[in-house]
């Protein structure tokens, strides 16, 4: 049985769940993409996700990797994003983080990385824009970023570009986050710029799931929800799609009210 959420919100045309630990909110959205998976594997023979990194993710990648009802077999992993110029050795590496988290443990189908450290970025944005294309994505599991970020679409974002991938310039908030969360050792070794999706391509999926614990999120997740649907919080966005859940311990529902 999967975790409950405390209480439920409904926030224009999204419902909004409240778990009572970043614990509890992870095992909750794991169990609902594994049924995502399991629905699509058996209507199509195949299932395609696109993941999110970072720390707001761990819960929820650990409570993924130890379920024994997804035919992990059948299932094509995509990611969001990768810094500009990266190699997958680096240990802020997105694609590394999917390995070691996630594919490295169950053994899927086929993982799609991005490489930030491609010669031409051109020909990789057409690689992956290409790949995307022929596993359409089934569910999309995002985060939102301390800036309000969707992937790497820092604010103001593009909503209506009809790219699926394109280069994006990191702002401050974003970048000191990374180093916020121990990635990096200060903002001068952060990338300035990234490959990221596009927030039309993260919306695209049948399904959208935010996964958004800590209390670090909190004021994100109130201007999310409570503030203007506008390019300067990406997130807000999300209330616009019928497909998103979003998934919210008490920490980053704090100030909802």
């Amino acid at each position: 049985m999967s975790a409950q959420p405390i209480r439920t919100l409904h926030v224009d045309r999204i419902p909004v769940h409240v778990f009572a630990s970043a614990t509890a909110l992870g095992q909750r959205a794991a169990a609902d993409l594994a049924a995502i998976l399991r629905e699509a594997a058996q209507a199509k023979g195949e299932a395609s996700v696109i993941l999110a990194t970072g720390n707001s993710q761990l819960t929820f990648m650990e409570a993924l990797r130890v379920r024994d009802d997804v035919p992990w077999e059948q299932v094509v992993i995509f990611h969001m994003d990768e810094y500009l110029g990266m190699s997958e050795q680096h240990p802020a590496s997105f694609p590394r983080y999917i390995r070691e988290k996630l594919v490295d443990h169950v053994h899927p189908r086929a993982f799609y990385p991005m490489h930030g450290d491609a010669p031409d970025i051109e020909a990789e944005l057409a690689r992956y824009a290409a790949l995307l294309e022929a596993h359409p994505a089934d569910a999309c599991v995002l985060g939102i970023g301390e800036n309000g970020h969707l992937a790497f679409n820092d604010p103001p974002a593009d909503f209506e570009t009809e790219e699926a991938i394109h280069v994006v310039d990191l702002d401050r908030r974003c970048r000191m986050q990374q180093v916020g969360e121990g990635h990096f050792a200060s903002l001068e070794d952060v990338p300035r710029q990234a490959i990221s999706l596009t927030v039309p391509a993260l919306l695209a999926p049948g399904r959208v799931l935010a996964v958004v614990p800590e209390q670090r999120k909190a004021e994100a997740v109130r201007a999310a929800l409570h503030g203007p649907v506008t390019p300067g919080c990406p997130a807000s966005i999300l209330r616009t799609r019928p497909h998103v859940t979003i998934y919210l311990d008490q920490e980053s529902a704090s100030l909802l009210g």
